[in-house]
């Protein structure tokens, strides 16, 4: 049985994965897939308020935090293959029926695994990511020249915002009180994204960005055959993703809720005991039954 967070590192090919696991392991099974620049690390709060009647799973991509960054010409950093890794390392973990949390990143690399094997999915948590256009924001008018063409002027305006006003900007920014967010979380994901090459990494994902863009609506049409119950919990203030990404769900999944949050981009940091009460009854009444 695994109670208090546990830290463990699992071999994907000649990757190391850091994860970080709690809860009984005989329990419903939530995998949760972060968001850019975190880790697992944003996962912490909600791993403690849920590990007595869930098992949480939180892996770092390739790249991110504790998991082994290989450089560019070592990896193929792109949405396709973190999300090929991701579903190499469910099933390495022996994982058959989970619900699923996507924040920002962990959208399109899950959307990609939940497409692939509906099966495997009892319900999706969604929260701050995108699967419509309606919902990206004017901020991407300074990223969409990159999914064209790199150029030394496109690839110098997005490498600057991932320095640590940048990274402390997606914290704070929307945030109902900001002295409720802890700077250890923008101070960790800043450690990982000054390691030497990463910028690199970052850019090539950023460059990528657009092939999520386009499988849109494949996702939708997910959505629309399958049918997942789905929860959408969303930081309303949110200048990278609109409250209108939130709400577009509702267009195309039938056993849906959607709750707007009075907060930013990293919602947990400041909603965090909503979100796990949402999660409580909405995984209870919707999709799992009496087994939560």
């Amino acid at each position: 049985m695994i109670m208090a967070t546990a830290y463990n590192t699992i071999k994907i090919g000649k990757l190391n994965i850091f994860y970080r696991e709690a809860g009984p392991e005989d329990a419903p099974v939530i995998v949760l897939l972060h968001g850019f620049p975190s880790s697992s690390h944003m996962y912490r709060d909600l791993i403690a308020a849920l590990h007595d009647d869930y098992h949480l799973i939180a892996p770092d991509y390739p790249g991110f935090g504790n998991s082994d960054h290989p450089r560019v010409n070592e990896f193929a950093y792109t949405f396709d293959h973190l999300a090929e890794v991701m579903e190499n390392f469910l099933q390495a973990m022996g994982l058959k029926k989970f619900s699923l949390y996507l924040q920002d990143y962990g959208g399109p690399v899950g959307f990609r695994i939940a497409s692939k094997h509906p099966d495997w999915i009892e319900a999706l948590i969604i929260q701050n990511t995108n699967a419509y256009e309606e919902g990206l924001t004017s901020l991407f008018k300074r990223f969409r020249p990159l999914w064209q063409e790199r150029t030394v002027a496109t690839g110098w305006r997005v490498t600057k915002t991932f320095g640590r006003s940048g990274t402390m900007w997606q914290y704070t920014h929307g945030a109902r009180d900001k002295r409720k967010i802890s700077p250890d979380a923008w101070n960790m994901d800043q450690y990982f994204l000054d390691r030497p090459h990463n910028h690199l990494i970052q850019l090539k994902l950023q460059e990528d960005f657009g092939s999520n863009v386009k499988r849109y609506p494949e996702w939708q049409d997910y959505f629309r055959k399958y049918q997942p119950p789905t929860l959408v919990v969303w930081g309303k203030n949110d200048k990278i993703f609109s409250p209108q990404g939130a709400e577009m769900y509702k267009r195309d999944l039938k056993n849906i809720e959607v709750h707007l949050l009075d907060t930013g981009h990293f919602a947990l940091e400041e909603e965090c005991d909503a979100v796990a009460a949402h999660i409580r009854r909405y995984l209870r009444t919707h999709a799992l039954g009496k087994a939560a």
